[in-house]
């Protein structure tokens, strides 16, 4: 994505092995807001990807400023608090076809 001219930010991770899950934590949700809007002034549009509600004070905030462009969303469920803003939301099935990566020669499922 970097060499596509997107900003990746990466955070520390805490990894949790109850029941030798291995799982990975690393919860972004209020880093994300605080990035999303101190920096604001150095973007046009915003794309969020997320069905999660605790976001909705950055929808708001972007909606605000006319700087929400899209809210893509993991399927077609998603935070009942996202219904004010059911006109930028896009679920990946709509678009997966479009963005999802294809092997040479073998046919799109």
């Amino acid at each position: 994505m970097q060499e596509f001219g997107y900003i990746l930010i990466f955070k520390p991770t805490l990894k949790f092995n109850e029941k030798g899950s291995g799982r990975i934590k690393g919860n972004v949700d209020a880093e994300l807001v605080m990035y999303a809007i101190v920096e604001s002034k150095y973007y046009s549009k915003a794309i969020v990807a997320s069905g999660d509600g605790d976001f909705h004070c950055l929808l708001e905030y972007l909606v605000k400023r006319k700087k929400l462009l899209k809210i893509i969303t993991p399927n077609y469920k998603y935070s009942s608090l996202f219904r004010e803003f059911e006109k930028y939301i896009l679920p990946i099935p709509l678009i997966k076809g479009k963005v999802e990566k294809k092997r040479r020669g073998v046919p799109a499922a």
